[in-house]
């Protein structure tokens, strides 16, 4: 097979945002297998991403939430090609308007869409080398990628500072003199480095205090006005989703349940895992009548023994004969809302405002 075209060096010359598709997936699956005894003998498969197809389109934001356990960091990381697919194609959606198939790629072939495709991680304590400066982390993908020398690299990583809030004059200084919220911000002057088209933010603000949430999320939606960002945000603060994200899917055991723009999904679920989860969503008004709050029976199914039938069915309080032997498709209920429930669009289910 001929190898691919090579990606286009990173630049900060961006097209207009047009809301076209920038990376799409068909039947992903990420399959993690299970190990027992002296000789590492197979005995079953976590099924961790299993045939998920989703769309994210140039300039939004597109968030990932469900309970932990469904697969959604694993399905960030599949499309950042960290953990190689199973099965399943990753189609990325160039600049010029040509495609590629990243799921197919090698190390060596997927290297130059490495700076385009980029990851903030979760916990800003972990994420950051301690032995390293700011100057380093931030400037290493830079040296790395671009060749950059010291001079041009100090210059850079100062830029990248004043772009999330931090002075320059820290470059020098190590992790540890900084806190949560600085450092995240340290996380995302390193995803910036190279002007990407796509940034995973996993769980970004979760390990953060809550006084310092709403700074970085400003600070993220200011970056994406600014540089045409598109955002896959992964999360299962439903409240932090509800202001984020333009779109957002719903996951659950490793499958996408449900998908629809925020204020539709939010107002009408048409899932009863996504009317559960929208239930435990607090109201910002204490003066308005309190929902009332649908606790789920059981745990999260686990994804090396997956129920047969629709995964949710154990725990679901609409669930009939046929949900416990038929696997639901993810279908178009109605235009731009797709759910995977075979009562989709019957079920009376409640939102945020219902």
């Amino acid at each position: 097979m001929t190898p691919p075209p090579a990606a286009p060096a990173a630049t900060t010359d961006r097209p207009a945002r047009t809301g076209g598709v920038l990376l799409e997936t068909h039947g992903l699956t990420k399959h993690f297998p299970i190990r027992r005894g002296l000789f590492g003998r197979t005995i079953g498969t976590v099924r961790a991403v299993d045939g998920v197809d989703l769309t994210v389109r140039s300039g939004r934001t597109v968030a990932l939430v469900g309970e932990s356990g469904c697969g959604k960091s694993t399905l960030g990381r599949c499309l950042l090609s960290v953990y190689p697919a199973t099965s399943g194609e990753i189609t990325y959606h160039r600049v010029d308007g040509t495609t590629v198939d990243l799921a197919a790629l090698d190390e060596k072939q997927l290297k130059p869409y490495r700076s385009e495709l980029r990851l903030v991680f979760q916990d800003p304590f972990a994420s950051l080398n301690p032995r390293m400066t700011l100057l380093q982390i931030v400037g290493e993908p830079l040296r790395v990628n671009l060749g950059l020398g010291a001079a041009a690299t100090e210059e850079r990583v100062a830029e990248l500072l004043r772009r999330v809030g931090l002075s320059p004059e820290y470059m020098r200084r190590y992790p540890n003199a900084f806190s949560g919220g600085q450092r995240q911000r340290v996380g995302i002057a390193r995803a910036l480095a190279l002007a990407p088209r796509l940034v995973v933010a996993d769980e970004a603000v979760s390990a953060l205090d809550v006084s310092v949430r709403a700074q970085i999320l400003n600070l993220l939606k200011d970056l994406q006005d600014e540089e045409d960002l598109t955002y896959l945000f992964i999360s299962h603060d439903l409240g932090v989703v509800e202001y984020m994200a333009d779109e957002v899917a719903v996951m659950y055991v490793g499958k996408v349940v449900e998908t629809g723009a925020t204020d539709a999904l939010y107002g009408g679920p048409l899932h009863p895992y996504t009317e559960a989860l929208l239930s435990a969503v607090p109201d910002p008004d204490p003066s308005a009548r309190r929902r009332e709050r649908i606790v789920l029976r059981g745990e999260v199914a686990d994804p090396s023994r997956v129920p047969a039938g629709c995964p949710f069915h154990p725990r679901c309080f609409y669930a009939q004969d046929r949900c416990r032997t038929d696997v639901p498709a993810l279908r178009e209920i109605t235009p731009g809302r797709t759910a995977a429930c075979h009562y989709a669009g019957e079920l009376n289910l409640k939102g945020v405002t219902g």
